[in-house]
């Protein structure tokens, strides 16, 4: 009983700290080379605004990883098992969830810069978030790490794009995803090691469906 209460409480920390507490990275924010830094020119009110949406759904993307890795991490401690496996896991997942925290605080440090604000509805897409994890993570070790893997990847495709969209010359932005981009490949990587299961095709297609609604709308809102 114990055990329980215990992982209820360390992922209702987890969601609170993410959503009404100042996020503190445990890494310097990311900046560009000085070659860049010399060539850097102020940013139009409409490129400010531009790169701002493109940071907010980043910001967004960082909130759905933090209750995503809490939710897992809690099916992990909850679930079937030998206790010491499942504490391994839900660690595994909980180091990971600390750099998706890094990525949150660097986002909203660029929102700041940028004039921009996060999404006003993060509540929401924390809660989604947490449900698709926690669901995740009743299947097992091996879906759960799979589940990590393929949304790592998404992840990283996404900012790809974002590589492409942001304006040319907004350097700071462009430190930041590309660090970002790093970590998440890391984390796919790690996670692939662990012993992660390959998801069906349709699981895929489910989650690709459901980050494009969720970029779409947080882009504007």
């Amino acid at each position: 009983m114990n055990a329980f209460i215990d992982a209820h409480l360390i992922a209702a920390d987890s969601a609170l700290r993410t959503l009404f507490a100042p996020h503190r990275a445990t890494r310097a924010c990311p900046t560009p080379p000085e070659a860049l830094q010399a060539d850097a020119r102020p940013l139009s009110d409409a490129e400010k605004r531009h790169a701002g949406a493109l940071m907010r759904v980043n910001h967004v993307g960082e909130i759905c990883a933090q209750a995503l890795y809490t939710s897992q991490a809690l099916a992990a401690r909850l679930g079937p098992g030998h206790p010491a496996a499942k504490e391994k896991l839900a660690r595994h997942l909980e180091a990971a969830g600390q750099e998706e925290t890094d990525h949150l605080a660097w986002c909203k440090q660029r929102l700041d810069e940028l004039g921009d604000r996060p999404s006003l509805l993060n509540p929401l897409w924390f809660a989604g978030a947490f449900g698709i994890g926690l669901l995740a993570g009743r299947f097992g070790e091996r879906v759960s790490l799979g589940f990590v893997v393929e949304t790592e990847r998404q992840v990283e495709a996404h900012l790809d794009g974002h590589m492409d969209r942001l304006p040319a010359h907004d350097h700071a932005s462009r430190a930041i995803v590309a660090q970002m981009k790093d970590d998440e490949i890391r984390h796919a990587r790690d996670a692939q090691h662990a012993g992660a299961a390959e998801l069906p095709t349709p699981v895929k297609g489910l989650m690709r469906l459901a980050a494009k609604v969720m970029t779409t709308v947080a882009h504007r809102v």
